[in-house]
């Protein structure tokens, strides 16, 4: 691993970030109310939001305990209860206010990369989804985590209907 991988997740992570806010603060207001999922609790593009939110608070703890030595998420975790849970708690708030947090929660995860040595990027701990990985992945899922979730709800506004379940 190396300071240019290192930079580079760092500018991936910036970018995405910024697309992802932007492309929120675009929506009119019937879109924040289109069904994107056909499962779960049928999440909105506003609680998608809330859920770009949460998982970024979890993923910038995550890293912060795999950095320092610790092990990573707990391996009883059960991440769709913990994403459910968590998104019915912030989407009460605001758009503004969501991706408001969203920008500072980000700027601290980049800040954070940009601080690490690229021996770093080697360090593994256990992620609900992956299980055990490196932190390497666990950065590059961050920023792919969302623009999956972001495809999913342009095809959902594109076509008023929402994304049928992959499974």
């Amino acid at each position: 691993m190396s300071d240019n991988e290192l930079d580079l997740i760092a500018r991936r992570l910036e970018e995405e970030g910024h697309k992802a806010v932007e492309f929120f603060a675009g929506l009119d207001e019937p879109a924040w109310s289109q069904q994107v999922y056909t499962t779960g609790s049928r999440w909105t593009p506003r609680h998608i939001l809330a859920h770009f939110l949460s998982a970024e608070r979890g993923f910038l703890w995550l890293i912060r305990d795999v950095l320092s030595g610790g092990p990573g998420a707990d391996r009883h975790t059960d991440i769709d209860s913990f994403n459910e849970r968590e998104v019915a708690r912030l989407s009460t708030k605001s758009p503004q206010s969501l991706m408001e947090e969203f920008r500072q929660v980000r700027a601290t995860l980049v800040q954070i990369v940009r601080q690490m040595k690229p021996a770093d990027l080697q360090r593994s701990g256990y992620h609900p989804w992956f299980g055990e990985t490196e932190v390497a992945k666990m950065l590059k899922l961050v920023y792919r985590h969302n623009m999956i979730h972001l495809r999913d709800i342009r095809k959902a506004l594109e076509t008023g209907q929402p994304v049928p379940d992959r499974d």
